[in-house]
């Protein structure tokens, strides 16, 4: 299956985070790539990766980045396809630092910035998925299914006393 979803990162440290995008991509039956693209490291890579991007059948890209977080950015401005950001926590900063880097886009350079963490990483994957869904019901009716599962985890369990 061809890979429509490009699941980027800054740095291999960043994959503890962006696994939870995976997560949700394969628990959806979804087929993506994985790639360490670095904005400051391999600048010219990162170009290249987000100039190729639409003719290597991609149709969104999830970029996660921490610190300076400049990667959901910069490919977004060599690449017309959606581009998600997802803040990676820091030492620093605890991840404001990516989150206000990713979220303070100019006019004109789009790109959906989710939060910070795994929770950002997941919902990334997610709305990645539902993006993709809009031309495919088989996913579409995969995630109503992943929606209804979690309406009736919480349902089945209103008491939260119990376990």
């Amino acid at each position: 299956m061809q890979a429509k979803i490009a699941l980027i990162m800054g740095s291999k440290s960043d994959w503890a985070t962006m696994e939870a995008a995976a997560e949700i991509m394969d628990k959806l039956g979804v087929a993506y790539h994985v790639e360490v693209v670095s904005a400051h490291r391999t600048p010219v890579k990162l170009a290249e990766f987000a100039e190729s991007a639409v003719e290597r059948g991609f149709k969104v890209i999830i970029g996660g980045a921490g610190g300076a977080a400049h990667l959901p950015g910069m490919v977004a401005a060599h690449t017309r396809l959606p581009v998600l950001g997802v803040p990676v926590q820091s030492k620093a900063l605890n991840g404001m630092d990516s989150l206000l880097s990713i979220a303070q886009m100019p006019k004109g350079v789009a790109v959906g910035t989710l939060a910070i963490g795994t929770a950002g990483a997941f919902n990334a994957g997610l709305l990645a998925c539902q993006i993709l869904a809009n031309e495919d019901a088989e996913l579409a009716q995969r995630i109503d299914s992943f929606r209804d599962e979690q309406t009736d985890t919480v349902l089945a369990n209103p008491d939260p006393r119990e376990a």
